[in-house]
């Protein structure tokens, strides 16, 4: 039996009863009603948080039309846990990943005992509040100091080893070394030469491995940005297809590469979102949780042809649908024969 997945720290500081749930957000619903899944689950906010994620997706699984069902939970907010559950219909895009690979490589074993001490860091900073990183020079740099001291040694090992990191990355039948090293090849000190081996890794069947990399790859597009004399390129196309995946992570840490990739020239990958998954951006910008819905809210204003000022105007004051409601109405008018998007007022 699959227990949730949750950080329960904060929660146990809150208070000394079991976390209960708060919002409930769904994702990847084009047939099918929240209320019926809910009614099947018998769950509703402020019920006690279900011991199970794989009873949860077991029954969600028995739905006719339901292929497959993905539940996990973040906490906290208020003390209440948010519980996100994404369903994949039939017949709905469908992400397919390589079949996971079979091989003995490693990292050598202080590099791996570093990769731990960083994890125990960043969970250290996050207590802490220091959650700021600089992306700037196309990887991430830590505000804290111990965290970025032990980043600093991924690129010493990056652009000494990478050679290692590839068969790593693409042989290890290992997911924890995978993951690994989709994070340290980003520290390589050009980035141009491993752009293709982190798309190589977004699709990796372990979900903490295409994270990582995910991670990575935005660092590097916004370098790729600031610096276009470099000749980086990132394309926004397996990005753009992780907003239909079924796991949160793919979700919401391509939302938010997406964003700095549209940043400017966007007119080609708005163009593929609208294409693609228009209807996913849609749904996660009207989540609740609204560390969540941000990024793909900033998407949504961007299909509606609002500027920057437009969307923060309409994120503050709470005129999400309006934005929203554009978005989609650009997919009708983008076809040939229709008229751009109005902007709202």
């Amino acid at each position: 039996m699959k227990s949730l997945c949750i950080c329960l720290f904060t929660a146990s500081l809150l208070c000394a009863q079991a976390p209960r749930v708060g919002d409930i957000e769904f994702y990847g619903l084009h047939k099918l009603s929240e209320q019926k899944l809910l009614r099947t689950l018998h769950l509703k906010s402020g019920d006690a948080l279900p011991p199970s994620k794989g009873d949860l997706e077991d029954e969600l699984e028995k739905i006719p039309g339901v292929l497959r069902a993905h539940v996990e939970a973040v906490c906290c907010d208020e003390g209440k846990t948010t519980l996100f559950i994404g369903i994949e219909e039939k017949g709905a895009p469908h992400l397919a990943f390589h079949s996971a690979p079979a091989g003995d490589a490693a990292l050598p074993q202080d590099v791996a005992d570093n990769y731990q001490k960083f994890v125990e860091a960043v969970h250290d900073a996050a207590r802490r509040g220091s959650t700021a990183e600089d992306l700037t020079n196309g990887h991430s740099l830590m505000a804290d100091p111990d965290a970025r001291d032990l980043q600093m040694r991924f690129a010493d090992f990056a652009g000494a080893h990478l050679p290692e990191l590839r068969e790593v990355l693409r042989d290890s039948a290992d997911e924890e070394q995978r993951a690994m090293a989709a994070t340290i090849i980003g520290y390589a000190p050009i980035k141009k030469d491993v752009v293709n081996d982190l798309e190589y890794a977004m699709q990796d069947p372990d979900a903490a491995v295409r994270s990582n990399a995910l991670r990575a790859l935005n660092a590097i597009a916004v370098l790729a940005r600031l610096q276009p004399h470099l000749g980086i390129r990132v394309s926004p196309t397996w990005f753009i297809e992780m907003l239909n995946s079924i796991v949160l992570s793919d979700r919401t840490r391509a939302a938010s590469a997406l964003v700095t990739l549209t940043d400017q020239d966007a007119a080609a990958a708005l163009a593929q979102i609208r294409d693609r998954a228009i209807d996913s951006v849609a749904e996660m910008a009207q989540w609740k949780t609204l560390r969540y819905a941000l990024p793909a809210f900033i998407l949504a204003g961007r299909l509606a042809g609002l500027n920057e000022q437009e969307i923060q105007k309409a994120w503050t004051s709470g005129n999400r649908q309006s934005v929203i409601g554009l978005a989609l109405e650009s997919e009708r008018k983008k076809k040939p024969g229709m008229g751009p998007a109005n902007k709202i007022e």
